[in-house]
């Protein structure tokens, strides 16, 4: 509990994370509830559906040992990287709700994970992969169609 602004960071952090869980399910719910053209059937399919439904429990459980383990992340090294991992998260989180391609949710969704896990092991080195990945992702969602 020595450094009180560090683990405030990395529990909004863990917010985040839940929050990008709450957007990718009511995300999923409407994919759901969207029946695809000319058919009865839903957009998504059962396979596909499972697949985000365990990403965003994975993002739960994320979110949840982050909050667990707030004290010992705080020491991890993890300062410089702290705001940047804040500021793309609440971005992904917007995305996550206005996304209509199921496969940039299941993209976005999995480097949310590794994000995710790599703090959440405490591991500084592994977390500059999925931090460039979802800059990307997000940059490639947020750039004008060709």
């Amino acid at each position: 509990m020595s450094h009180p602004h560090t683990q405030a960071d990395i529990e909004a952090l863990a917010d985040n994370l839940s929050a990008c869980a709450d957007a990718l399910h009511t995300r999923l719910m409407r994919a759901i509830r969207q029946q695809a053209p000319g058919s009865s059937e839903p957009k998504i399919t059962q396979a596909a559906a499972q697949a985000l439904f365990d990403n965003e429990v994975t993002l739960r459980q994320r979110a949840n040992s982050l909050y667990l383990d707030a004290a010992t992340l705080a020491a991890s090294g993890l300062g410089a990287a702290q705001q940047q991992m804040l500021d793309l998260t609440a971005r992904a989180q917007d995305h996550i709700r206005k996304i209509d391609r199921l496969k940039d949710l299941v993209d976005i969704t999995a480097e949310l994970l590794a994000l995710g896990a790599a703090v959440a092991a405490g591991k500084p080195e592994h977390i500059a992969a999925p931090l460039e990945k979802i800059k990307h992702h997000l940059a490639t969602l947020n750039a004008p169609p060709p």
